[in-house]
């Protein structure tokens, strides 16, 4: 069995990686760390506006209905260009009220159309820190006693990535679910986490390629070195590899699947970042080169809804048992 993007799909792809590189989103990422919002909430919008958000809402509220074989192909471009704000947040959410109509109603199409920014956070005791808590007009914490709308965020908390902006929400305000879809937001969120860091580690692949050809030692490009070259083609070989179990995992939106497709992609995106400080040498450390936007962004994607021992211990839920002749089946773990 083959599965390859469709046309409509390329076009959809290509028409937002257009629109994102017309956007200057070193400006913007640099605009939202400082907690200036104009632009960035500028941005949002035209990705609103080419369907992206909608692609995690059901269709009677504005949405295209839940494809999450499109989502993925949009974060990875949104991570391609390292695109700040409560994303993934914004699609957890969307899964989260879809249960509720009342409130489905009253949000979902503000979240469709890209005009409402939502953010998630875990308050298990106490406050949760929650992305873009600031920034956002929709905020939803998960408590103990079910999810309830959140009243404000408080103050600001340092994150490595100065583009994801922490702020604490209080586990107070209206009880909306007692019982909420979580694991379905969960997997919803680590996919578009996933596609994010394969987009963050594609970019980072391509700066050091173009980097290595321009920079020079000994009268010659670094990257005709062959340590140079190895190093790259491990990078991009990691990537490829992510790739097709990400939209393996699109398909499937199976929890094993999906954890699987982060740990792969975020693991890939790491490496990709470790590559590219190694090889952009001393500048590559420097605030001021844009390399330092997908830099931070591929660190803390990693640990983001989920950290690589978390999705591993969801991969192994579902593993192999011992058959007749030594073999193994889906049932019960490897020793």
């Amino acid at each position: 069995m083959r599965f390859l993007l469709d046309t409509e799909q390329r076009d959809f792809a290509g028409s937002l990686r257009a629109l994102l590189t017309a956007a200057d989103t070193p400006a913007v990422i640099r605009e939202w760390s400082r907690g200036e919002h104009l632009s960035g909430r500028a941005l949002w919008g035209r990705i609103g506006a080419a369907g992206v958000f909608g692609l995690a809402v059901p269709e009677e509220y504005g949405g295209a209905g839940r494809r999450a074989v499109e989502l993925a192909l949009a974060f990875v471009e949104l991570g391609r260009y390292a695109v700040p704000g409560p994303l993934v947040e914004t699609v957890a959410a969307a899964v989260l009220l879809g249960e509720r109509t009342d409130l489905a109603k009253r949000f979902l199409p503000g979240i469709a159309s890209g005009e409402t920014l939502a953010t998630v956070t875990v308050a298990e005791h106490g406050y949760g820190y929650a992305l873009d808590g600031d920034a956002a007009d929709l905020r939803l914490a998960a408590t103990p006693e079910g999810l309830r709308l959140s009243p404000g965020a408080g103050a600001e908390r340092r994150s490595l990535d100065p583009a994801r902006r922490l702020t604490p929400l209080a586990p107070v305000g209206e009880l909306i679910s007692a019982e909420p879809a979580w694991a379905d937001a969960l997997t919803w969120a680590r996919l578009a986490v996933a596609a994010q860091a394969l987009g963050v580690g594609l970019a980072l692949l391509d700066s050091t390629v173009a980097y290595v050809k321009q920079r020079s030692q000994f009268g010659v490009p670094v990257g005709s070195f062959q340590a140079v070259k190895h190093q790259l083609a491990d990078v991009k070989i990691a990537l490829e590899f992510a790739r097709p179990v990400l939209f393996g995992a699109a398909v499937t939106m199976t929890p094993s699947d999906v954890a699987a497709a982060k740990l792969g992609a975020c693991e890939a995106a790491y490496l990709s970042s470790r590559a590219a400080l190694q090889l952009h040498g001393a500048i590559g450390y420097t605030a001021e080169n844009d390399l330092s936007l997908w830099l931070t962004k591929a660190r803390a994607l990693r640990g983001a809804w989920g950290t690589p021992e978390e999705c591993r211990r969801e991969v192994l839920k579902v593993v192999p048992e011992p058959q007749a002749r030594g073999g193994w089946s889906r049932s019960s773990p490897r020793p």
